[in-house]
């Protein structure tokens, strides 16, 4: 082999090993931190309900803020949307829609949350709706969601899965009452 082709060869290597090495950072980097999420513009957002300050959840339990809107899109969306998560508009029954999220175990146990009409971001984020301090939960989790009278929890792409009684959620699913859903070390139910 020529000195050139040797030279070349290691050169290759090298460039492939710094790459790999970006790659692990830049992996280590977006599971500490999170991606950005991107803001809606100014004249979208002012459509969109109010959002105040998220809930940090603690020992005292203040009501739940409104996380971000989420818009169905066009009626086609829709449409989709329904048949992803396996629920019939109108078919719910007001009487068993779910008021209150319950954390059964994990460092908050016992701590219970009024639930809001908007959708709820649950993660790590400070900007999550319900913020779970937890090395096993991702900076944007998961989103709890009410769809046509029913409660469908959504696995944001999280590192450890969303489990909804034991089955990781893989598509937005409908969340019955009194079931469990665990996502890092904590566990929450829907309540009346």
């Amino acid at each position: 082999m020529s000195e050139l082709t040797l030279l070349l060869l290691r050169f290759g290597f090298l460039i492939i090993l710094w790459a790999f090495v970006f790659a692990v950072v830049y992996a280590l980097r977006t599971d500490l931190f999170g991606q950005r999420v991107r803001r809606l513009p100014a004249d979208v957002a002012s459509g969109a309900a109010v959002a105040s300050q998220p809930f940090v959840a603690s020992a005292v339990a203040p009501p739940v803020a409104p996380a971000p809107a989420w818009s169905a899109g066009t009626a086609s969306d829709a449409s989709d949307a329904t048949e992803a998560f396996d629920v019939q508009p109108g078919k719910g029954n007001s009487s068993l829609v779910a008021t209150r999220l319950v954390i059964t175990s994990g460092p908050k146990e016992g701590l219970e949350l009024s639930l809001p009409k908007e959708p709820l971001t649950i993660g790590r984020s400070s900007e999550s709706g319900l913020v779970i301090r937890d090395d096993y939960t991702s900076t944007h989790h998961a989103r709890l969601m009410l769809w046509s009278e029913d409660w469908v929890i959504q696995d944001l792409d999280s590192t450890n899965g969303t489990f909804l009684n034991g089955t990781r959620v893989t598509l937005p699913t409908p969340v019955p009452l009194n079931t469990p859903v665990r996502i890092g070390t904590t566990s929450f139910e829907l309540r009346r």
